[in-house]
């Protein structure tokens, strides 16, 4: 497992310049929910939306407006995820990203963000439907619980092994069957690294910190979960494990 972790910030720190083009991607996609109408707020650096304002004076130019700002910002978030994920691979494989490849990012964005539209879709229905019970929150939680292992290496399944979306559903769970271990620390760490972080910017004020810790997680903390994420997804493969 510790080679894993020696891969990532090998991963992360020799092709900087890439990551930090998908961070842009990252970046667009925390903001631009910030700029609809939906009331959101920020936490440990991410983008949050409080689902229970739909039942209050939203008029129908807002949730046109809400709903396209949130559909670019999971288009944005798939690319930069395409993009890691591809570094990662070629990386490994020692390949050079072709034409083929390039070509191919439409295609891999596109079933990437079916993946992460699923997952959203989802819990947003769940939290608006138990909306009015005093189980809201934890209901939400159990299902979006229930789902990871469905979705959380799918997106890795679809880039690394060019897999469609059913095949790369199976993929995610079967890799989290054998190697359930990978996911509990991957949530360890990341839980780690975004509570320093926190921490570390906290002095700045609610409001300041927040804005801060949402552009340096953007820029450093999740391309780097990203990759280690990706990089644990293709560790499975012996010959590639270094």
């Amino acid at each position: 497992m510790a080679n894993v972790l020696v891969n990532a910030f090998h991963t992360y720190s020799k092709h900087l310049e890439l990551i930090a083009f998908s961070a842009v991607s990252l970046i667009l996609a925390f903001v631009v929910p910030l700029l609809s109408p939906f009331p959101t707020y920020l936490d440990i650096g991410s983008t949050f939306i409080r689902t229970a304002s739909v039942f209050t004076n939203l008029t129908p130019f807002s949730i046109v407006v809400i709903i396209a700002s949130t559909l670019f910002s999971l288009l944005f978030l798939s690319f930069a995820i395409v993009v890691i994920n591809l570094t990662v691979k070629y990386r490994k494989t020692g390949a050079k990203l072709g034409r083929d490849v390039i070509g191919g990012l439409e295609r891999y964005t596109g079933n990437v963000f079916l993946v992460l539209f699923l997952f959203a879709s989802i819990l947003m229905l769940v939290n608006i439907v138990s909306y009015n019970t005093s189980f809201s929150g934890l209901l939400t939680a159990i299902v979006g619980l229930v789902l990871t292992p469905f979705l959380f290496y799918a997106p890795s399944a679809i880039v690394i092994d060019e897999r469609r979306f059913v095949r790369a559903v199976q993929s995610s769970i079967s890799f989290i069957r054998k190697r359930p271990s990978y996911l509990l620390i991957w949530i360890a760490v990341t839980i780690v690294i975004l509570s320093a972080t926190d921490l570390i910017f906290m002095p700045l004020g609610a409001v300041i910190s927040g804005y801060v810790l949402l552009f340096v997680d953007s820029i450093f903390v999740l391309p780097f979960i990203l990759v280690l994420q990706s990089e644990m997804y293709i560790n499975r493969f012996d010959m590639l494990k270094g």
